[in-house]
């Protein structure tokens, strides 16, 4: 009896645990979704694309990784849950294949005047660690090198009530960094009297000029009723007391009209109310108080390293601990690789790794004292980047909004193998982006629309990126998009003299910008671009400048108030009814009394996700209903904020609506490509591109000669770009002069101007490297800007 030994060919059944390789969506529906389904590869590298405003940030943010962080909330206990944020469930009706999202935006970092580079990294809390163990001479914990911490010192009896009582003497002592001149900041600041209060006044007559500072107001009547001073009496007429008591007194318990305040000097408060926020931060109307009472100036004590005498004292091989913060990072990861103490060895290795990687992401022209809040958005993108490069963590979802804003296209190529890199290490990355150059390298491409706003919303190409270049979607018809080099460039009219610019890393620059033409100012990231036309255009130089701050505003903000849109379109309503202007306003007398105007009421769950429910009063209307009986051209107020843009532009154009004051915003707000918003959609709706948009929208009503931008194409479209670029050349045929702080090439090509700053970032820039046309930048090739815009125009 034979034997036969059987082969089996068949491969083994694949394992189950493989078969989860797809992120799967189906139904969602958050903001202007419709019932969208998406199926992802995970481990791979996919890109969203699509118009501003057509669903990918809510498709990506606010359904995918939302849902992941409030799944990974809810693993913790409800104790834990109770001091987290709380995150409704996306309207969606199934998610599957999640893992977990790290999610790095645009939001721009820290408003806190005490935030740096070093201190939202934690590579100021290695070093101080660094400076506790090893500087010379030793003066304390790392807490003595920390310009947040304040020396304290004290004794007293302490009565512990444990078993018999008994008061114990004791004593403590806190040794702090922190500089008591300036306790922190770096700077001092001067206060201009004048601009604080009228001293021909008196406080009743309302002498303060303080924002929300006014007689009626709540801080009115703790000044009028303190009894320091006569409120009756003018301000000149106070005695050296009573003028000290107003301006500088300590908090001091007083009790006005029968209630228990606190009273403080006027200084004192406006220092705590006001400048404890970054300058960009700040309302408009307090912004410009600031700057009109305020002078800073750098420490005298410290010279602006905000640092103690006794913490400069102690150094590392003759450098203190404020000399490494204010090197360049890329020479800081030089100096501390020098280090070979093997005492510290781990914390040299964490804190090398965590500098090479500011380098590595193009960050090494920063310095560590840098002020958080004066980083761009591409800046705190990449600065979040830093703590996920060196991750052992892999099967992560890394989400990312953008990541080449504020690249060169010198520096996307670097951004580009990061992604890669992140994707190699078996993670899943979602990016949502417009530059050609990134969609190019993805696995995986999602392209949203066709339009905007409610125009978009669903899948219009799923797949491969040739796939999309034959897809006729907008996206594939634009994705080889190359822009031209002009035949004819504009002649100026004058000049703008720049004359020893040393702002930041800028060379003693002279250079003279042409007026009445389109300039352009380009170089890689941290060259100096910035520096050059924000920090060094002389004061009184009629100059209108539109930078990248977001704007801010609640949910009750829309396009129409944010814009002063709302003020003429009141105004109308009233004199159309002979009623007050004020019934016409949510947040004020026309209010819904049950939700206050909001038009949905809010009910807090604790640690569970608020539900909001549309307002059964007012159906979500937000006004009382006998304000929606007035009427003008026969819409009530309700059904004007629910317009478009391009439908309001024409009811406010003709007609019996006719209001030439709305017609006036409305058309600059179609002029940017905001046609298709709603004048009612609340602004915590809206995407980056288009809270750029509108920002850009408002500043275009300011009378100036010259509007300066910076990156303007940011969160732009393709499609979109082309329709700015129409915008800039109306705005210059119009002899106004535009100054665009740009990366992207279209705008460069268009530009009748250049200016190129360089040739590296950091101490490795801020030089001009290139002034000239377009065309002149091209057939040098001197630069990197000439070289990648030679290769962009095909030259």
């Amino acid at each position: 009896m034979s034997t036969a030994t059987r082969t089996d060919t068949q491969p083994p059944a694949p394992h189950v645990a493989d078969s989860h390789d797809l992120i799967r969506v189906q139904g969602a529906r958050g903001n202007n979704l419709k019932n969208v389904s998406v199926e992802l590869p995970k481990r791979r590298l996919t890109v969203f694309t699509g118009v501003s405003g057509s669903g990918k940030s809510s498709l990506v943010f606010g359904t995918i990784a939302a849902e992941s962080q409030r799944m990974i909330n809810e693993t913790y206990s409800a104790f834990l849950q109770g001091f987290m944020p709380t995150l409704a469930r996306p309207d969606v009706d199934l998610l599957d294949g999640l893992t977990t999202a790290i999610i790095v935006d645009q939001e721009r970092m820290g408003a806190n005047a005490r935030s740096t580079v070093g201190t939202v990294t934690d590579a100021n809390a290695m070093l101080r660690i660094l400076f506790s163990r090893l500087g010379q001479p030793h003066v304390g914990s790392p807490q003595a090198y920390s310009f947040n911490v304040a020396s304290a010192h004290g004794a007293g009896a302490v009565t512990v009530e444990r078993g018999s009582q008994k008061a114990v003497r004791q004593s403590f002592s806190v040794i702090g960094g922190m500089c008591p001149r300036c306790e922190g900041m770096g700077r001092v600041t001067d206060f201009d009297l004048a601009a604080l209060y009228d001293d021909s006044k008196s406080l009743n007559q309302g002498a303060l000029t303080i924002p929300g500072y006014s007689v009626d107001g709540w801080y009115g009547r703790i000044f009028s009723g303190c009894g320091f001073f006569d409120a009756d009496k003018p301000i000149r007429d106070f005695t050296k007391k009573e003028l000290h008591d107003l301006l500088h007194k300590e908090p001091t318990k007083i009790k006005v009209d029968n209630v228990n305040l606190t009273y403080e000097g006027l200084i004192p408060r406006i220092q705590k109310s006001f400048l404890t926020k970054d300058r960009e931060a700040m309302q408009p109307h307090i912004r410009a108080f600031v700057d009109r009472a305020v002078t800073f100036t750098t420490c005298p004590d410290c010279a602006g390293t905000r640092l103690s005498e006794a913490a400069r004292s102690s150094k590392i091989k003759d450098t203190s601990i404020a000399d490494a913060c204010a090197m360049q990072i890329s020479d800081l990861a030089v100096w501390v690789r020098a280090l070979h103490e093997p005492s510290v060895a781990p914390l040299l290795t964490a804190l090398g790794e965590t500098l090479d990687s500011f380098v590595e992401i193009g960050l090494g022209y920063l310095s560590l004292d840098r002020p958080s809040g004066t980083l761009s958005g591409g800046e705190a993108q990449r600065t979040k980047m830093i703590r996920h490069l060196g991750s052992s963590l892999t099967d992560v979802t890394y989400v990312f909004d953008e990541p080449t804003i504020g690249l060169h296209p010198h520096d996307i190529q670097r951004m580009n193998e990061l992604l890669l890199r992140l994707r190699d290490k078996g993670n899943t990355v979602l990016v949502v982006e417009h530059k050609p150059e990134t969609i190019a390298i993805a696995d995986h491409v999602v392209d949203l629309g066709p339009g905007a706003g409610t125009a978009g919303g669903t899948i219009c190409f799923e797949g491969t990126v040739e796939g999309l270049r034959t897809s006729g979607t907008l996206t594939g018809r634009h994705l080889d998009d190359r822009a031209t080099l002009k035949k004819t460039v504009r002649k100026p009219t004058g000049t703008l003299e720049i004359r020893g610019a040393t702002a930041h890393n800028l060379r003693d620059v002279d250079v003279d910008v042409p007026l009445g033409v389109l300039v352009v100012v380009t170089g890689v990231a941290g060259s100096g671009k910035s520096s050059l036309v924000h920090g060094s255009i002389p004061a009184g130089a009629d100059v209108v400048s539109i930078d990248q701050g977001a704007i801010r505003g609640s949910r009750r903000s829309n396009p129409a108030t944010y814009t002063g849109l709302l003020d003429p379109i009141r105004k109308a309503f009233a004199k159309a009814n002979g009623v007050k202007p004020a019934l016409f306003s949510a947040n004020s007398e026309g209010a819904c009394p049950t939700c206050n105007g909001a038009g949905v009421i809010y009910t807090d769950l604790g640690m569970m996700a608020g539900i909001a429910t549309t307002c059964e009063e007012c159906e979500g209307k937000r006004f009382q209903a006998a304000v929606l009986e007035y009427h003008l051209g026969g819409r009530d107020i309700s059904e004007v904020l629910a317009m478009s843009v391009t439908a309001a532009e024409e009811f406010f154009g003709t007609g019996e609506a006719r209001t030439p004051a709305a017609h006036t915003i409305l058309r600059r707000l179609a002029d940017v490509g905001l046609g298709y918003l709603s004048l009612g959609q609340p602004l915590t709706t809206l995407s980056g591109g288009e809270r750029q948009r509108l920002k850009l929208a408002t500043h275009l009503g300011e009378k100036g000669g010259t509007y300066i931008l910076d990156e303007p194409t940011t969160g732009l479209h393709l499609a979109d770009v082309e329709q700015l670029l129409g915008l800039l050349d109306r705005l210059v045929d119009s002899g106004k002069s535009v100054i665009v702080v740009e990366h992207h090439q279209a705008v460069m090509a268009h530009a009748d101007w250049i200016i190129d700053l360089g040739p590296g970032a950091g101490h490795d820039g801020g030089r001009i490297v290139f002034e000239g046309t377009p065309a002149e930048l091209v057939a040098a090739r001197r630069t990197l800007t000439g070289e990648h815009l030679a290769a962009y125009v095909g030259a």
